[in-house]
């Protein structure tokens, strides 16, 4: 066999090759079963949870999203998640919600979400919304009753109530289990500590002002 036609099929057996193991490695990517509602108190460990063995309808339902979150709080602002957790029929669906209330001045702070794309819609009142690329581009806008903004996945965002009235969202998440990681609280109330001198250097504050940012964001007693 010549070089040429050696090589033909050596680059022929390599493309089939990969293209069996791409197929096999994204064979069924959706579900396999019309449902697999979570067993939230089982021990195996998967991406998502196993699936109970039997359910009825109050593992589609939630009615935690049909009244105001309670907002007396150092934020001003209240989640109340509709995710797997608290609908276990959401398993393997990719698919979340919750409700943000919002006191006059509220804000929810800078977080992210590292699963999930989130789209709010207001409910009513008026809110200043933004989300900050990863070239450090802030992109903000005021939304008002009726409209959506959306915070693409990972990215930094916040919500903030400029008005003198309560305001709410309902927001959708493309994620059973979006998460979050507040910023803040994540930095300076970490177990075990962030060490001190990570946070004096990345801020560019003393010791102190460590200090007194933990204090005033520590877990409350």
């Amino acid at each position: 066999m010549a070089g040429a036609d050696k090589l033909y099929c050596l680059v022929l057996v390599m493309v089939v090759v990969c293209t069996i193991s791409c197929y096999s490695v994204s064979a069924d990517p959706d579900l396999l079963q019309d449902v697999c509602v979570a067993d939230l108190t089982s021990a195996v460990k998967l991406n998502g949870f196993a699936c109970k063995p039997t359910f009825n309808a109050s593992d589609f339902f939630f009615a935690g999203l049909a009244n105001p979150g309670l907002t007396n709080n150092l934020m001003g602002s209240n989640v109340t998640a509709a995710n797997v957790m608290q609908i276990p029929g959401l398993n393997t669906l990719g698919v979340s919600m919750a409700r943000i209330d919002y006191a006059p001045g509220g804000l929810n702070p800078p977080h992210t979400h590292p699963r999930g794309t989130e789209v709010i819609f207001v409910l009513y009142g008026e809110l200043d919304v933004g989300f900050i690329t990863t070239a450090n581009v802030l992109v903000s806008k005021s939304i008002t009753q009726g409209e959506i903004f959306t915070f693409p996945k990972g990215l930094v965002h916040f919500q903030i109530n400029n008005g003198k009235v309560p305001a709410a969202v309902i927001a959708a998440f493309n994620s059973q289990l979006p998460g979050v990681q507040v910023i803040a609280p994540t930095l300076f109330t970490a177990t075990p500590p962030v060490p001190d001198h990570v946070l004096t250097t990345a801020f560019q504050i003393g010791t102190k002002e460590v200090e007194k940012i933990k204090s005033k964001l520590a877990p409350k007693k």
